[in-house]
């Protein structure tokens, strides 16, 4: 079972993007994070004519997430649990029936956070609090799961090009990596660090569209797969689909994908 991540900046934008990708990618499960559009915006038709189960979670120009599966889809759930009031569309969940394993996946958008100090990072820490609490309570379950999206944190400074030009952004402030730790100490895997744990420097799944980042190759991982250690298990591959950064009219980020034998 491919399961891979996308925050696709627009799907009105990048539908042509996203189609040539999933073509050449083949994957079994594709997440998207900023769809921008509600539900009813979304293409949900073409998808299904086209073979894939279609789950959204949208909000009106911002934000927005969803699930396309070839494989049969259960217990959906939208939105993070912990707070009723919260109005953002940043997170769906679903079951995947893969032919060996059912796999939970939840796609995460999580807020960026800037500036800070400031409401928006304070909401950006909260927010992370309540992943944690979910992410306890999915481990709890045994089953295997996949917590994958646009984290919008930068875990370590071997994971930015340039450490010195991020010290005072909320995606690297102590408080937010301190947050993705006290979650990966749970005992998540990080699919993407797993396959090259002694890098210096990189991978990366975001390139600013400014500056020249991407000719500069000046770019930040934030794009994460965290695996449970039944997920991790299963795990046979894992990796970057650096080379859609590069293609016409990209998403500044691009795709991350694991391989599981479910």
């Amino acid at each position: 079972m491919k399961i891979a991540s996308f925050n696709i900046n627009g799907i009105r934008a990048r539908v042509h993007a996203l189609d040539a990708w999933l073509a050449d990618a083949e994957p079994d499960v594709a997440v998207l994070q900023e769809i921008k559009t509600v539900d009813e915006g979304f293409p949900r038709e073409a998808y299904e004519d086209a073979g894939w189960h279609v789950e959204t979670h949208g909000q009106k120009g911002f934000n927005g997430v969803a699930i396309l599966s070839r494989l049969p889809l259960e217990d959906v759930s939208r939105g993070l649990p912990g707070d009723d009031e919260d109005e953002q569309a940043r997170f769906i969940e679903a079951t995947v029936v893969g032919k060996r394993e059912a796999v939970r996946v939840s796609n995460l958008y999580l807020p960026n956070g800037n500036p800070a100090p400031g409401p928006k990072y304070d909401y950006k820490l909260a927010w992370m609090e309540r992943l944690r609490v979910h992410a306890e309570a999915l481990l709890a379950t045994e089953m295997p799961t996949v917590l994958l999206g646009d984290y919008n944190v930068i875990p370590e400074p071997r994971d930015v090009a340039k450490p010195e030009n991020w010290v005072d952004d909320a995606l690297f402030l102590p408080e937010s990596r301190a947050a993705f730790r006290r979650i990966l100490n749970q005992g998540w895997t990080d699919a993407i660090r797993i396959r090259d744990p002694w890098a210096e420097r990189g991978p990366y799944t975001f390139w600013d569209y400014q500056r020249l980042a991407w000719e500069r190759d000046q770019g930040i991982r934030i794009d994460h797969l965290l695996l449970s250690p039944q997920a991790a298990d299963l795990m046979r591959d894992a990796g970057i689909d650096r080379e859609v950064r590069g293609r016409e009219k990209p998403s500044d980020h691009v795709p991350v994908w694991v391989d599981l034998d479910a």
